[in-house]
């Protein structure tokens, strides 16, 4: 069995500087630590976790914590995070709150507080004020990736800007009949997201002096499925149409898409959809969405943490991330 002496005398180091190569740690230069990890994969050498833990004081592993792993934001923010620590030689954690108590008990009162990982990194997580205590208690670097949460540094677009941005888009299309779908009732998930995405939409809608029907202002829980039934009531009802639909996330618009066309509705002779996220599937739709990049968002959230824990100062403050408006077929004028 290969052991870190083995790979100390082929790189030409001491074992001191092999641990601190794979774990990470500074004082190795960038082309030493390249080098001992290519031996210590050929060598195949496996560094014993228990081992460096009682040495360092570190599990090697950073936590990530989501409401659902069966939503594509979530996903492709876990595959970003997961591409960071990988190359890091560290592993992660995976707590899938999934809206119930027992797992977020779970998480806060034991897995947290018996010091089970390094950092946490939080996705689209609603955190409660005693939550939020027993995280900083901890000491953990944390940091939340999507909706902003009360005394946490964030990563994530401007929700507000990138929902007026979509609104005013449609209305520069000339339509002034917007129906807008959000998802603030999902237990569970970060509420301050969907709320600031209907304030930037009522903004858009208060600037350009357009009315906004109380019975337009509609939840699909960021689901498809719950959308498309939403959806299907409202064509079916004998009350006004609207022309355009702004939906808070794209498989909530794909549910829009689905009802229009069971329906009878053109799109976009009929309806114009718009949607947030370029998700995985928003270019077979043909739809138009304000494109984010979740798997960026969740890279840089594990490699700050990473750079902390390697002793760079921590950041103090949110980062914002980009989006962009990309037209697709679902969207044009008023017939």
């Amino acid at each position: 069995m290969t052991s870190i002496d083995d790979v100390a005398r082929a790189a030409g180091v001491s074992t001191a500087t092999v641990s601190r190569a794979l774990r990470g740690l500074p004082n190795v230069s960038d082309p030493t630590r390249e080098r001992i990890h290519r031996i210590a994969e050929d060598l195949g050498y496996v560094a014993s976790s228990s081992a460096s833990g009682l040495a360092s004081g570190r599990t090697h592993t950073i936590g990530v914590a989501v409401p659902s792993v069966s939503r594509w934001f979530y996903t492709t923010v876990l595959e970003g995070v997961d591409a960071a620590l990988r190359a890091a030689n560290f592993d992660m954690i995976l707590y899938n709150l999934a809206s119930r108590g027992g797992d977020r008990e779970r998480v806060f009162h034991r897995s947290l507080l018996r010091k089970r990982t390094d950092a946490l990194i939080a996705i689209g997580v609603d955190f409660t004020s005693a939550e939020r205590e027993q995280l900083l208690s901890v000491g953990h670097p944390l940091i939340a990736i999507g909706g902003p949460v009360p005394g946490v540094r964030n990563i994530g677009i401007d929700d507000r800007a990138v929902a007026r941005a979509a609104t005013e888009y449609l209305i520069a299309l000339g339509h002034r009949d917007i129906l807008h779908l959000g998802g603030a009732d999902d237990e569970g998930l970060n509420k301050r997201m969907p709320a600031d995405r209907r304030l930037g939409f009522l903004a858009a809608m208060e600037a350009a002096g357009l009315p906004v029907r109380d019975e337009w202002l509609l939840t699909g829980r960021f689901s498809p499925i719950v959308s498309r039934g939403v959806m299907l009531d409202l064509f079916a009802s004998p009350g006004p149409r609207p022309t355009a639909v702004f939906a808070n996330s794209d498989e909530m618009a794909f549910g829009v898409l689905l009802a229009a066309q069971q329906s009878g509705l053109r799109v976009p002779d009929d309806l114009s959809v718009i949607g947030i996220d370029n998700h995985d599937m928003a270019a077979a739709f043909e739809l138009t969405t304000l494109a984010q990049d979740p798997h960026a968002q969740g890279t840089l959230g594990a490699q700050v943490l990473l750079d902390e824990l390697r002793g760079a100062p921590p950041r103090r403050s949110s980062i914002r991330a980009d989006f962009e408006l990309l037209v697709r077929g679902s969207t044009g004028p008023p017939r």
